[in-house]
């Protein structure tokens, strides 16, 4: 039995990926900073809280980090934990850099520490890219980060390539592009816009509030990228590799489909409001997948229109308000 160690196991990812490895026979190990405080509301939700054997490792404390991979002796680690917002990390740039990029060095150090042939899936960001050329990106593509999230995950990037170089690590990341679920909070725009489209179909009278509709993103959904990391970590040679669906759509686009999912016209609804742009903000981000689909076979079955669709399903089923 696969003994996997998923740090951040309480967050979007990590507990889609909990459950992917579970239901391939793994012994599942998921860490939160304080796993006592923590209610682990997402792995509730997929009904698997209790097939996960969970502990509390401070990722940004080395000697944290060593105790844990001592005591679980994981095949593989996944580290999906970090502050994973971007709009947050210009708000606090240091804790972000601690939380992704010291952390990332933390585990890779421990894994050369103990010498234990353990394979490291590190979470990367398309938003690495930044304000790339209106080429799509690939894995040749140079990083250019606009934003301090951005400038954090390309640090543990390196760290990653690095590790792997120098030491002969198994140790790989997953470029990742905007992926969503029912199980992200609303302080991400998708599931803000969601949450507040179903609320106003059924009656709340409120007005959405966003900031720049015209940028665009390549926006995936998240069950399927969990499985593009576990069939990363199976490579016998380790690979980055960029995880998108390849297709753009709008901010604007994605508004459309949601209040069209239930019979508005978003116009009558929404309010661009200039205090939620962003300093630094990335216009368009556009993504060629190729490679991971001619490395793993994969490709992402839904694109924007069904990541709306599947979201808003859920969304309307959580609150029971209306039913279409």
């Amino acid at each position: 039995m696969k003994r996997a160690l998923i740090c951040g196991v309480s967050g979007q990812d990590g507990s889609y990926l909990a459950r992917l490895l579970i239901s391939k026979g793994y012994e599942v190990f998921g860490s939160s900073r304080d796993a006592q405080m923590e209610s682990f509301n997402n792995l509730q939700t997929l009904g698997i809280k209790g097939e996960v054997n969970l502990l509390s490792i401070a990722t940004t404390d080395f000697r944290s980090v060593l105790q844990a991979l001592s005591q679980v002796a994981p095949d593989e680690i996944y580290n999906l934990a970090g502050q994973s917002s971007v709009a947050m990390s210009f708000e606090q740039p240091l804790q972000t850099m601690e939380s992704v990029g010291i952390s990332t060095l933390n585990i890779l150090e421990a894994i050369r520490f103990t010498g234990a042939s353990t394979k490291f899936y590190n979470a990367g960001s398309g938003e690495c890219f930044g304000a790339a050329a209106a080429q799509p990106c690939d894995e040749n593509t140079p990083f250019r980060p606009r934003s301090p999230y951005a400038v954090a995950k390309a640090a543990a990037f390196w760290s990653v390539a690095n590790y792997r170089e120098a030491y002969g690590l198994n140790a790989c990341t997953g470029i990742l592009f905007n992926h969503e679920s029912p199980l992200r909070p609303e302080r991400f725009v998708t599931r803000k816009i969601i949450a507040t489209a179903a609320r106003i179909a059924s009656g709340s009278g409120e007005k959405l509030h966003l900031g720049n509709l015209a940028i665009s993103r390549d926006w995936g959904w998240a069950p399927e990228y969990v499985e593009a990391m576990w069939m990363m970590m199976q490579l016998d040679n380790a690979q980055d590799l960029v995880i998108a669906t390849g297709r753009t759509c709008t901010l604007e686009e994605f508004v459309s489909a949601a209040f069209a999912s239930v019979g508005l016209s978003w116009r009558d609804h929404v309010v661009t409001d200039e205090s939620l742009f962003r300093p630094t903000d990335l216009n368009e981000s556009r993504a060629n997948p190729a490679r991971a689909h001619q490395l793993l076979g994969w490709r992402a079955k839904n694109t924007m229109p069904e990541v709306v669709q599947r979201m808003m399903e859920a969304e309307l089923g959580r609150s029971g308000a209306i039913h279409h």
